[in-house]
């Protein structure tokens, strides 16, 4: 997307965000049906075209069985 301007930590979290789902071998299509949302809205998160919060992100983290620092470069 032209414009589009992300620090390198949340390009990583978009990344480990992907990565978690692929690990917890689901699909797009399953989590979107797990947090009721259309598939498209967990494919523009992974791809950083929307911003997520630390609540999602915390749902997220519960739903792929990953430690919240998972998602951070250097998470001490």
């Amino acid at each position: 997307m032209k414009g589009r301007k992300y620090s390198d930590d949340y390009r990583y979290l978009t990344e480990q965000l992907r990565k978690a789902r692929k690990e917890a071998e689901l699909s797009q299509a399953d989590v979107a049906r797990f947090i009721g949302r259309p598939q498209s809205y967990v494919s523009k998160l992974e791809m950083g075209y929307l911003r997520l919060d630390l609540v999602q992100l915390k749902e997220f983290s519960c739903l792929y069985k990953k430690d919240i620092g998972y998602f951070f470069k250097d998470w001490e």
